[in-house]
């Protein structure tokens, strides 16, 4: 019975894999946001700064379609077929709805699977795979939706309560683990999202998110030149993971010049965000966007985001850099991009 069990759920491309699903889904969720609610964001603040209503309305839109991106984001990465993965659509918006980004998340995997357990079971599978789909998102999002939504809402304020509390060992924490999440192959964005991270805790985390891509840009610029500088510094430290696989101590930089900005940024430059730019560092300059948005746009916050966010991770990531070079920890080559 097992046997055959088993082979159905491989016929039916059922796994139930922890990385399949911490890792590949919140991935995919994380691209949802990114084409929903952060892009939205952007588009949003293009338009206020611009005077441009249409801009404005577009991010509204876009902001509000977070749901179903996420849904079909997720149901996409499971490999649903199309009947799940466009019924996906709903179950998303429906967990979004009573649940928050984590309810959308666990409502869409959870539909998407059921999904795909009863696809091509029955003759008239253009019904029961998008019911199948609908019913158990559905169910989902209605009896655990609003449990994981005040979790993760509570879980969320216990840290900004804490970084307020005790600024200056609970902003280094959080500096530390978000800027490391942001380079493990996990979305620090949709952690920041989910938790709702938002003022001091939210400025925190983008300390270390920067920390990471500047310092990692900056550390490998004699190998990967302009190149491996924009798509670090731009765009994900992520690219690194490989070459961290091989030597872990190139993470030391990056990580301490984290640890060294976040007081500073916390306790004397008050440095804030909003939860849709606390994890996403210097990625598409979504997290100086997000500052402006939660600090206002004056010299005073432009001087800060330079200072914070750029110049001091590179100085201080090269400065600690250069001492683990001199010991032999960091070796030419160690810092090289393979894509």
């Amino acid at each position: 019975m097992p046997s055959k069990f088993s082979a159905f759920l491989a016929r039916q491309n059922v796994r139930f894999d922890l990385r399949r699903y911490s890792i590949d889904a919140m991935n995919f969720m994380a691209l949802g946001l990114f084409s929903s609610l952060i892009i939205g964001l952007i588009l949003k603040n293009l338009g206020t700064w611009l005077n441009q209503p249409w801009l404005i309305e577009l991010g509204g839109q876009s902001q509000s379609a977070m749901g179903a991106a996420i849904g079909v984001g997720v149901a996409y990465a499971l490999q649903s077929p199309p009947l799940a993965l466009l019924a996906s659509a709903t179950t998303g918006i429906l967990g979004a709805t009573l649940g928050g980004p984590i309810g959308c998340f666990v409502s869409a995997l959870i539909g998407a699977e059921c999904g795909k357990l009863v696809h091509k079971t029955t003759p008239i599978d253009i019904l029961i795979t998008p019911a199948a789909t609908l019913i158990a998102g559905f169910a989902t999002a209605k009896l655990i939706g609003p449990f994981l939504a005040v979790l993760m809402q509570e879980t969320g304020a216990l840290i900004m309560w804490a970084v307020e509390l005790h600024p200056i060992p609970m902003s280094i924490c959080v500096s530390v683990l978000m800027g490391m999440i942001l380079t493990l192959p996990i979305s620090s964005a949709a952690i920041a999202i989910t938790l709702s991270l938002s003022g001091l805790a939210a400025g925190a985390a983008t300390i270390g998110c920067c920390a990471q891509m500047v310092g990692f840009a900056v550390m490998g610029f004699r190998e990967n030149r302009w190149a491996g500088l924009l798509s670090q510094g731009l765009g994900t430290s992520m690219l690194q993971m490989p070459n961290i696989v091989k030597n872990p101590k190139i993470w030391i930089p990056p990580t301490l010049a984290g640890a060294v900005i976040a007081p500073f940024a916390t306790v004397w430059f008050q440095m804030q965000n909003i939860p849709a730019g606390a994890g996403m560092g210097t990625s598409g300059l979504v997290g100086q966007i997000g500052t402006l948005n939660a600090m206002g746009n004056s010299l005073f916050v432009w001087s800060a985001i330079l200072l914070l966010h750029f110049i001091l991770p590179a100085v201080l990531t090269l400065f600690f850099a250069a001492i683990l070079r001199r010991k032999g920890w960091i070796r030419s080559g160690d810092l090289t991009l393979t894509v």
